[in-house]
């Protein structure tokens, strides 16, 4: 049984809403590196939450017009249908446009990762590597027509590397802005 178009959307929101939390937190763990930095790569993603949410907002309007009988005559199933396509080509521009945003924020938490001490500087290298991936990849789609090498789909190593650390050992760590 597929999901649900509301339920879809209530998914994809609070993914945003995760994202802002995730932004926070790792803003909280780096702030004994460099404070300025770790506030820095926090706006990122943050930002990327709120265009996330705008490319949302463009699928919704999308799924009232395919398939639903509240436009009879007004207009063609063939109408409808283009509509809906346009503004499901506007949920992955926006889309795109908010994941630029995602490759500065992990260039970086890796350069944070790198210059901490507490965290193993393969995961800032993993990390800076997979900001890298977004950021070719975004501009791949913006300046080369046609492009198609989704390099993050290799290099998103470094968000899971990060991610299993931090529940494995990074919820252990005393910093010194924990120990104060």
């Amino acid at each position: 049984m597929l999901p649900s178009p509301r339920r879809s959307e209530s998914n994809l929101l609070l993914t945003a809403i995760l994202d802002v939390i995730a932004a926070w937190a790792l803003m909280v763990f780096f702030k004994p590196v460099h404070e300025g930095i770790a506030t820095l790569a926090a706006w990122p993603r943050v930002v990327y939450a709120g265009v996330f949410i705008v490319a949302i907002a463009q699928l919704a309007g999308a799924l009232p017009l395919v398939g639903n009988a509240e436009y009879p005559g007004a207009y063609t199933a063939h109408q409808l249908h283009g509509e809906a396509l346009l503004k499901i080509n506007a949920f992955q521009d926006i889309w795109h446009a908010g994941l630029s945003l995602f490759g500065p924020h992990l260039l970086l938490l890796g350069y944070l990762a790198y210059q901490s001490g507490y965290v193993p500087k393969s995961v800032g290298v993993l990390l800076a590597i997979a900001g890298l991936g977004y950021l070719v990849d975004e501009l791949g789609v913006l300046l080369v027509p046609g492009y198609s090498l989704e390099a993050a789909t290799f290099t998103f190593v470094g968000e899971v590397v990060l991610m299993i650390w931090l529940l494995v050992k990074g919820r252990r760590i005393r910093t010194p802005f924990h120990a104060a």
